[in-house]
């Protein structure tokens, strides 16, 4: 019979592949990792301090995650003794809770989804009570807004 041994006393023995799966359990890290993006509070200070150009940091933004302080109904939560209305938002858990206090509620949502999301009119707040505050105001978030379409359909 074809693939089988036609001596019937002949002893086999089962042999498991030498060569490993990649990502598997043993396998050495690659000799030259990929750099990680940097966290949106990295960017926010790199930002702040004239160490990234502006949308270098949108598309950080766009991909990190944002904690945004909410109430009892679905949505921002806006800050209105300000010039222009403003929403609260944060680069990290630990800062918002610097804000809003240890039991506060809050949600999580990207920078893109911010974009989308916000509504006209309005513009947001990073890390208010952080080092590296950030302020954009509603015309920055039609220039950020801009950017995002031009980017996605050229």
């Amino acid at each position: 019979m074809y693939g089988y041994d036609q001596n019937v006393g002949a002893q086999q023995q089962y042999t498991p592949p030498q060569q490993q799966m990649p990502g598997g359990y043993g396998q050495q890290p690659p000799l030259y990792p990929e750099p990680s993006p940097p966290s949106l509070a990295d960017a926010v200070r790199a930002f702040t301090t004239g160490q990234m150009a502006a949308e270098d940091f949108q598309q950080v933004f766009a991909t990190s995650k944002v904690y945004c302080p909410r109430g009892d109904n679905p949505g921002f939560l806006a800050l209105h003794n300000t010039q222009q209305p403003v929403i609260p938002m944060f680069s990290s858990l630990k800062e918002l809770r610097r804000y809003a206090g240890k039991e506060s509620k809050y949600f999580v949502i990207t920078g893109a989804e911010v974009i989308d999301l916000l509504p006209t009119g309005y513009g947001f707040v990073v890390d208010m009570e952080g080092e590296h505050r950030m302020v954009f105001d509603a015309k920055a978030v039609e220039q950020m807004v801009d950017f995002a379409m031009r980017r996605m359909y050229g």
